[in-house]
């Protein structure tokens, strides 16, 4: 695969000097000519799909009795700058699971990545992680995102004494569920990527690593898994993917990821099966993309403001020149536009899937804390 943005040959790691800023419009960062990958320690298991009823019986059975499923979802969420915005998410998800008629109460909430920071550490997993949703009364399933993989050696932090990845599969992908705390037990997630086969939706979650790809350079495994979940999945059912790093984004610092774009497009190539929605996070802050693909308009959502960002000047910003004056915005990429953001408040979605519709809601929450007020939505 030729890179989108080739890289002069005569710069190396060592004599390169800065980072070219993307053009104004422009969702989609350069190709890296080098990335970090650090492999998952334990091997996967013979199968990487689970039903929810397997979690949780009486939730998937109270969503097939409704004729829909509804879930929570929203990324970046751990706490290490101090937990009160993370709180307020929880609090403001928790109203509404309380709130709701019980036909139309959430039955989950599922992290899109980065659980905690900064590298994944088991021992902060009390703080940023059980302790922020001990009230949330319903199961949490997740994706890990890069600073849940991350074993770099800040300055002046003290040396990792865990491997990748230990804390996301000691808490989530557990071989049998322990009590971790009082009030939450451990889950017992197949793998890091894994499928989730629940009422009207396939959940297909992706793990895209350190800096943002599904396998090793000359490596396949999770770009033949992906492509066979596609293949695999039922076809009244409504296809989610999600995957930390997002393959769009216009803000100022990231960028969308190259290689997340390329692998579920190639993915959709190869199984003939193109995903209803993919939700991501990484980006600290709220997105939503609109892809024309044929006649049909495919969402692809960014939602990671959940708890990192402290403040509002801590919220990733888009690149200077965009409004919500100038929405729906045209990007650089054809049939791509960005159809609302929020760069402002923390906030979370909330995700209806029934016969044939998939319903995404995003929420938005006070940095103190309080009710949550609907900011965007779409159908799908």
């Amino acid at each position: 695969m030729s890179l989108v943005h080739p890289i002069p040959s005569h710069l190396t790691r060592h004599n390169s000097v800065g980072k070219p800023r993307r053009p104004l419009g422009d969702p989609v960062s350069p190709l890296k000519e080098m990335t970090r990958f650090i492999p998952n320690p334990s091997s996967a298991p013979r199968t990487l799909k689970a039903k929810l009823s397997t979690f949780d019986p009486g939730a998937a059975q109270a969503a097939e009795d409704a004729g829909k499923l509804v879930f929570h979802c929203v990324g970046d969420v751990g706490g290490v700058n101090g937990t009160a915005t993370q709180e307020a998410v929880a609090e403001g998800m928790e109203e509404q699971l309380k709130a709701a008629p019980a036909d139309a109460a959430p039955r989950f909430l599922y992290i899109l990545g980065d659980v905690v920071y900064y590298n994944g550490e088991t021992r902060l997993y009390k703080t940023e992680f059980y302790e922020p949703y001990q009230y949330y009364p319903a199961l949490i399933f997740a994706i890990p995102g890069n600073h849940d993989g991350d074993t770099r050696v800040l300055k002046n932090d003290p040396p990792d004494t865990e491997p990748s990845l230990l804390g996301f599969n000691s808490n989530f992908c557990a071989a049998m569920p322990q009590h971790v705390t009082p009030y939450r037990m451990s889950m017992t997630q197949p793998y890091a990527y894994w499928t989730m086969d629940a009422p009207f939706v396939t959940l297909i979650g992706l793990y895209s690593n350190v800096e943002g790809s599904l396998d090793a350079r000359g490596r396949s495994e999770q770009q033949d898994y992906l492509i066979e979940q596609l293949q695999q999945a039922d076809k009244n059912k409504k296809i989610i993917v999600t995957v930390h790093h997002p393959p769009y984004s216009l803000d100022s610092a990231h960028g969308g990821s190259p290689d997340i774009l390329n692998a579920i497009d190639y993915a959709v190539q190869q199984s003939k099966r193109q995903p209803d929605a993919v939700l991501t996070g990484h980006v600290h802050n709220y997105q939503r993309f609109s892809r024309l693909v044929g006649r049909t308009k495919i969402p692809y959502i960014v939602a990671g403001a959940g708890g990192y960002a402290n403040d509002e000047r801590s919220m990733h910003k888009l690149q200077k020149g965009i409004s919500t004056e100038s929405l729906p915005y045209k990007t650089t990429v054809a049939g791509v536009k960005l159809e609302a953001f929020n760069c402002v408040d923390p906030g979370f979605l909330l995700v209806t899937a029934s016969a044939g519709k998939l319903l995404f809601e995003y929420f938005t929450v006070p940095w103190g804390g309080g009710t949550p007020t609907r900011y965007d939505h779409l159908t799908a």
